[in-house]
C-alpha cells in the first residue's frame, strides 16, 4: 500500500481545472465536451472536493481553465507516488472560459461532488435579449460593436481573417433575438465561420472568424488502429470510421426585388458541382435579401450578391452530401482542423476531413474518446453554417417619423418620397433625421409620378411592416392617431368624413341624412370655399343650401370651350351638361323681334339693325362650336355693381328686349359712335326732353333734315325762335315763298300777296348780325407705344413698325427711346394693325 503522503498526493485524474478566485481543491472526476463550428463549445465537468459547501458566487461567471493531459506512465507514476514528487503532466489541449452553471450533486464524510459548465465567453452573449438597429455597418462590424461595445470585448479577444470585404448595409434590425443568436445568424447568412482558440500568454479563449477554406487547420494526421479493450497503449488514434452519402440539389437559383431600381435583373443561378451525377434538382430561394444580381460565371462574385447567396446555398446543401464520422483519442483533434488518416481508410476520408463537430468524454475508470464528425475536403466547397431561422415579424411595430429639424412645418423626405423614422424599441442615440433607413410608405393609389401621398410630418405615430415579415425590410403600412396627435373625427362629428392638412386645406363630406354637405377649402386669402349642398357655419347652423363659391381674394372661372350660366331647372341631373334649350329658346325668339324690327325700319326707310352678328352668336351657343358664355334667369338677370360697369365688344353689343329697354342716369347719358346713329320708333314715336338745360342738335359736317307727315311745331314758350343760315334762307308754302340772301328779302307769290296790317313802316336800310357756330375741322390723330409683349414696362424704342388699315393702305414709322411713336394721321376710327419690323444689323 501507498503511505499516506503518497496518497494526498496522488491524482485519480489527469485531467486539471482550475477556476480564478477559488482556492477550494478541485478533483476532476468526469467530463463530456461538445464543440461545433460557428457554435460556442460545452464542457461539462464531474470533480470532487474536500470542500463540502462551494458557493454559487464562487463558480458562477469566474474564468476557469480546464487541461487536457497526457496519461502519465504507470511506473512512472508508482516512482513519483514513492518518491513523494507529483508525476509530470502533459498538456495536450487546454480550454480556457468561463463557468456558466454549476451544481451540487452529492455530500459524503469526506467530500462533495459537483458539476460545472464551462462554455467561451462567447456563449453569455445568449443571455443578452436585445431589441436594436444597425446602419451603415457591415455584418463583420456589426459583429465587432456588438463584442465591443455591448459586452466589452477587446482586440485580443476576437480575430477576423476575411477572403472577401463585405458591402455596408443600410438597416440591420435584431428584433428580440439574443446576441449570440443574432450574430451567429448574420454571420451564417453570408458565409463566414467561428472556432474557438486558446491563447496561452493571456489564458484567454479567441474567437476567430473566416470566410473560406483556406483556414482549416491543416496538419493534423492520425493513424488508422483500434483501441485493444480499456488500452489505447498510449498512441493517438482513429477507428469506426464511417461515411454517410445522399442525393442533394444540383443547382441554385435565387431571385429577389429592388425597388430602387424596379427594372433590374435579379436572378442568380450557380451550379457549384462541376456535373457531378449524383445531384438532382433545382432549389429556388425568393428574397434573399441582395440589391444586385452579381456575376453567376464567377467564382468570386460579388458579395452579398444574387450569384453570391445562390453559391453560399448550394454550398450548404453539399456540405450535407457526405457526412463522415469516427472515433479518436486524440485531445488534440477540434472543430476547423483537417485531419489525415494514415492506413486504409475509406475513400471518403483520402482528401481530408474537415472536423465540423466533436463529442468528448472521460471518466477516471474510463479513457479518453472523441467521437467525431466531418466533411470531406473540397477546394470549392467550403464549410458553411446553416443560418437560424430569421425572426418574422408578425404585423406591425410602432415608430414616428422624424426630421432633421425641430418642428418641422413640412415632412422630411427624399427625393423618391421616402422617410426616416424612429422606432420606439430603439434606446440608441441618432443624429436628428437619420434614426433609420429611408422607408417608404404603401399607398392606396401609386404609379408612375401619380398616386395619392399626403405628406407625413416628424412626430406622427407609423405602423412598421415587413416586407415577407423580414425585420431588414421594413415599410409604412399606415399612419396613426394617438393621444399627442388627436384624431379629428370622433364622436362629436362622427358623420363627417374629413381629410385635412396640417395648414388646414380640408376636404369635408358630410353624411348626416337630409343635411348632407360637401366643403373644399384653404385658409389662403382669407378663406377659400367651395361649399356644396347644407350650408353651415363654424357652430353647424344652417346658413344656405345649393352650392357657394367663395374666396376673401382674387377669384376666376375659366373655361376654354365656354361658359354655361342659368337658373334653368335640371332636377336629379337627368339632362346634358349643356341643356341650352331655354337659352336656345329665349335666343331665337329675340332675333324674331330684331328682323320684325328690322323689317319695319326698312320700310320706313331708317338705318335697319344688321342682325347678322347675332344670328352668328345665336348659331354659336346653340350649336357648342366657339367658346362664348351665355347666361340665363327665369326671372331675371342683374348686373351690379356701387361703382362702374362696362361692357364691350370688338364686334357687336346687341340688345333685344320683348317688352322696354330702360336707361336712367342720374348725372347724364353720352353716346359716342364712330359712324352712324340711328333712332327708329314704329308707333308710338319719339320723345326728347330736356326738363333744365338746353337742347343742341348739330351736323357739323353734313344736311339736316326734320320732316313730318303732319304738323311741325317750333315753339318758344318764353323766348324767341332765331333761324339763322349762312347763305340762304328760304321759306315755301304752296308755290308762294320768302328768300332771304344776300341781304336781300324776296316775296314769290303765284297768285297775290295779301298784307295785313294797320301801319306800314319804311324806313332807312340796316342789317341784323348774327354770330354762326364754328366747328373743328381736320382729321384725328393717334399716337402708338410698343413693348415687350406682356411687359408693359419694357419699351421698345427705337422700333421701326408697319400701320396696316382697314382699306389694306399701310404707313411705317419708327418709336423713340420711351417706344412712342410720332402723332399719326387716322382719316378713321377704325382699328389698325400694327406690326413690329426685325432690326437690321450690318455685317
Amino acid at each position: 500500500m501507498l503511505n499516506t503522503a503518497a496518497q494526498l498526493m496522488f491524482d485519480h485524474s489527469h485531467h486539471v481545472l482550475k477556476v480564478w478566485d477559488n482556492t477550494a481543491p478541485l478533483d476532476v472526476l468526469a467530463f463530456t465536451g461538445e464543440e461545433h463550428l460557428s457554435q460556442p463549445y460545452r464542457y461539462t465537468i464531474e470533480f470532487t472536493s474536500s470542500a463540502k459547501d462551494i458557493q454559487p458566487a464562487q463558480m458562477l461567471m469566474q474564468d476557469a481553465t480546464f487541461t487536457l493531459n497526457a496519461t502519465p506512465n504507470a511506473l512512472a507514476s508508482l516512482g513519483a507516488a514513492l518518491s513523494m514528487t507529483p508525476p509530470v503532466m502533459q498538456a495536450l489541449r487546454t480550454v480556457h472560459g468561463v463557468i456558466q452553471r454549476f451544481k451540487r450533486l452529492s455530500t459524503s464524510r469526506d467530500e462533495s461532488r459537483y458539476e460545472v459548465t464551462l462554455v467561451p465567453r462567447l456563449a453569455l452573449l445568449a443571455k443578452s435579449h436585445q431589441h436594436a438597429i444597425y446602419q451603415n455597418l457591415s455584418v463583420p462590424e456589426i459583429v465587432e460593436k456588438i463584442l465591443r461595445d455591448r459586452h466589452g470585448f477587446k482586440g485580443q479577444d476576437f480575430l477576423f481573417t476575411l477572403a472577401h470585404t463585405y458591402p455596408k448595409r443600410e438597416l440591420v434590425m435584431q428584433y428580440g433575438e439574443n446576441d449570440l443568436q443574432f450574430i451567429s445568424r448574420l454571420l451564417a447568412e453570408i458565409g463566414i465561420w467561428f472556432r474557438f482558440t486558446a491563447d496561452p500568454k493571456l489564458n484567454i479563449d479567441v474567437v476567430e472568424f473566416y470566410d473560406d477554406q483556406q483556414h482549416y487547420q491543416f496538419g493534423t494526421s492520425l493513424p488508422l488502429r483500434n483501441p485493444s479493450g480499456m488500452n489505447d497503449v498510449g498512441v493517438e488514434s482513429v477507428w469506426g470510421l464511417t461515411s454517410a452519402h445522399q442525393v442533394v440539389e444540383n443547382r441554385v437559383t435565387t431571385r429577389d426585388y429592388n425597388y430602387r431600381q424596379a427594372q433590374s435583373w435579379m436572378d442568380g443561378d450557380v451550379d457549384v458541382t462541376r456535373g457531378d451525377k449524383t445531384t438532382y434538382g433545382e432549389a429556388y430561394h425568393y428574397a434573399d435579401n441582395y440589391l444586385a444580381a452579381g456575376d453567376k460565371n464567377s467564382p468570386q462574385s460579388e458579395p452579398e450578391s444574387g450569384a453570391f447567396y445562390a453559391r453560399l446555398r448550394h454550398e450548404r446543401y453539399l456540405n450535407q452530401q457526405t457526412l463522415l464520422h469516427g472515433f479518436t483519442t486524440s485531445a488534440a483533434l477540434s472543430p476547423g482542423q483537417e485531419l489525415k488518416v494514415d492506413g486504409d481508410a475509406p475513400e471518403a476520408f483520402r482528401q481530408g476531413a474537415v472536423i465540423v463537430a466533436i463529442s468528448s468524454k472521460a471518466r477516471r475508470d474510463q479513457s479518453y474518446e472523441v467521437e467525431f464528425t466531418a466533411i470531406p475536403y473540397s477546394e470549392n466547397v467550403c464549410f458553411r453554417p446553416e443560418p437560424s431561422a430569421k425572426p418574422v415579424m408578425a404585423g406591425t411595430i410602432p415608430a414616428r417619423v422624424t426630421s432633421t429639424v425641430v418642428n418641422d412645418t413640412y415632412s422630411h423626405i427624399d427625393k423618391d418620397g421616402r422617410y426616416r423614422v424612429s422606432f420606439d424599441f430603439d434606446r440608441d442615440e441618432w443624429q436628428a433625421g437619420c434614426e433609420s433607413l429611408w422607408v417608404r410608405q404603401a399607398r392606396p393609389y401609386a404609379g408612375d409620378t401619380y398616386g395619392l401621398h399626403a405628406p407625413l410630418l416628424a412626430g406622427t405615430e407609423v405602423a412598421i411592416a415587413f416586407e415577407e415579415g423580414n425585420p431588414d425590410r421594413p415599410y409604412i403600412a399606415y399612419a396613426l392617431h394617438d393621444s399627442k396627435h388627436g384624431d379629428h373625427v370622433t364622436l362629436q362629428n362622427y358623420k363627417r368624413n374629413v381629410l385635412r392638412t396640417p395648414a388646414n386645406n380640408k376636404l369635408r363630406l358630410d353624411d348626416e341624412r337630409g343635411k348632407e354637405h360637401i366643403k373644399l377649402s384653404t385658409e389662403y386669402g382669407g378663406k377659400t370655399q367651395l361649399n356644396l349642398g347644407h350650408l353651415v357655419d363654424s357652430q353647424k347652423q344652417q346658413r344656405g343650401e345649393g352650392f357657394e363659391l367663395r374666396t376673401d381674394d382674387w377669384g376666376a372661372i375659366r373655361a376654354g370651350k365656354g361658359i354655361h350660366l342659368t337658373t334653368d331647372p335640371q332636377p336629379q341631373a337627368q339632362k346634358k351638361q349643356l341643356d341650352l334649350d331655354a337659352t336656345i329658346k329665349q335666343l331665337k325668339q329675340a332675333l324674331d323681334v330684331a328682323e320684325t324690327l328690322k323689317r319695319t325700319a326698312e320700310f320706313s326707310q331708317a338705318s335697319p339693325i344688321d342682325n347678322l352678328a347675332q344670328q352668328q352668336l345665336a348659331q354659336a351657343i346653340s350649336g357648342e362650336t366657339k367658346a362664348g358664355i351665355s347666361m340665363y334667369g327665369d326671372e331675371g338677370i342683374a348686373i351690379v355693381t356701387p361703382r362702374s360697369a362696362q361692357v364691350s365688344a370688338a364686334d357687336n353689343v346687341v340688345v333685344t328686349a320683348q317688352e322696354n329697354v330702360g336707361i336712367s342716369a342720374i348725372q347724364s347719358l353720352s353716346m359716342s359712335v364712330g359712324k352712324m346713329i340711328s333712332l327708329f320708333a314704329h308707333k308710338l314715336g319719339i320723345k326728347i326732353i330736356a326738363a333744365e338745360g338746353k337742347v343742341q342738335v348739330q351736323a357739323q359736317n353734313g344736311e339736316m333734315e326734320m320732316t313730318s307727315t303732319n304738323n311741325l311745331q317750333i315753339t318758344s314758350t318764353q323766348g324767341k325762335v332765331v333761324i339763322n343760315a349762312q347763305q340762304e334762307l328760304l321759306l315755301t308754302c304752296g308755290g308762294a315763298g320768302i328768300r332771304i340772301k344776300d341781304g336781300v328779302i324776296e316775296e314769290i307769290a303765284p297768285n297775290k300777296i295779301l298784307q295785313k296790317s294797320p301801319i306800314l313802316s319804311y324806313m332807312g336800310g340796316d342789317s341784323v348780325k348774327a354770330t354762326m357756330p364754328s366747328f373743328p375741322k381736320g382729321e384725328f390723330v393717334r399716337q402708338v407705344r410698343l413693348h415687350v409683349a406682356g411687359n408693359p414696362q419694357q419699351a421698345l424704342g427705337n422700333r421701326k413698325f408697319r400701320l396696316t388699315f382697314p382699306d389694306g393702305s399701310m404707313q411705317e414709322g419708327i418709336t423713340d427711346a420711351n417706344g412712342q411713336s410720332e402723332l399719326l394721321q387716322m382719316s378713321a376710327l377704325d382699328n389698325v394693325q400694327i406690326a413690329v419690323l426685325p432690326e437690321q444689323h450690318n455685317d
